[in-house]
């Protein structure tokens, strides 16, 4: 199967945003891609900070018609990164990462669940203000097999993605919008070992460059279950394609069966 990381520089421009996206959504299918991955806030990019966001919508709001109709049009499976979802009766919103079928049906939702409160040297940020967290752990059953979502910062918490693998996902996604500081030092560390743990593919679509005030890193990756980069997107916007083969993932879980030896502390 053969999958693809659309990078992007998204901006606070819906329209403009949408329509970057559909023109390397359409480039990723010419070259084959069968699942299409969107990064973290692909439809738009804001300074973080309290208050209405201003592309807040439902999940069957303009976003998501765009994204059906793209896995529609397309035949593809199109994970869609994330979008703004709007929460009834609170300012926040959900960041909400859903999987489209071919046919265009939704086939998961999930909400981020791990929120970026950081203060760090050039990356201070309060996700926490705007956005309200996820619950649920969420696979997706896809014709393309089963995907573990996740979002983003959701990479540093190696328990998500224990639980997504055994809840059967061979493939884990993860939309990102990584700042550079510590897109520099642990974005492929932190890839490459959620891979090698879970002994799963590994799907990370990111957004890369300057957005007004903010600056992400980039680096879009594709990981095999044995934590080999089969594909890695250059520091600009585009996209970058790899063969998922899940055989060599079963010969991997075969020779090396740690899946199995998992011993749960008493």
């Amino acid at each position: 199967m053969r999958a693809a990381v659309v990078q992007l520089t998204s901006l606070a421009d819906v329209e403009h945003n949408l329509a970057r996206a559909e023109h390397w959504i359409a480039r990723a299918v010419a070259d084959g891609a069968e699942l299409v991955a969107l990064p973290e806030n692909f439809p738009y990019m804001r300074d973080e900070g309290a208050g209405p966001h201003p592309a807040a919508q439902p999940l069957d709001g303009p976003v998501g018609r765009f994204l059906a109709e793209q896995a529609r049009r397309h035949r593809i499976v199109l994970a869609g990164g994330t979008l703004p979802e709007a929460i009834p009766g609170d300012a926040r919103v959900y960041n909400t990462s859903a999987v489209y079928e071919r046919d265009g049906s939704v086939a998961a939702v999930y909400r981020k669940i791990h929120l970026f409160d950081v203060d760090l040297p050039g990356a201070v940020h309060q996700e926490s203000r705007g956005v309200a967290p996820g619950k649920e752990i969420v696979v997706a059953d896809t014709s393309v097999g089963r995907l573990g979502l996740s979002v983003c910062y959701d990479v540093r918490f190696p328990e998500l993605y224990r639980a997504l693998s055994a809840a059967g996902a061979r493939v884990l996604l993860v939309p990102s919008a990584f700042t550079v500081p510590t897109g520099r030092d642990h974005w492929e560390v932190l890839l490459r070992a959620r891979a090698i743990e879970n002994q799963c593919f590994v799907v990370a679509a990111a957004q890369f460059g300057s957005h007004g005030r903010r600056q992400t890193y980039g680096r879009s990756l594709v990981v095999d279950p044995w934590g080999i980069v089969l594909a890695q997107a250059p520091d600009r916007e585009g996209y970058a394609v790899a063969d998922l083969d899940f055989g060599d993932l079963e010969r991997v879980r075969a020779r090396l069966p740690a899946l199995r030896h998992r011993v749960l502390p008493s």
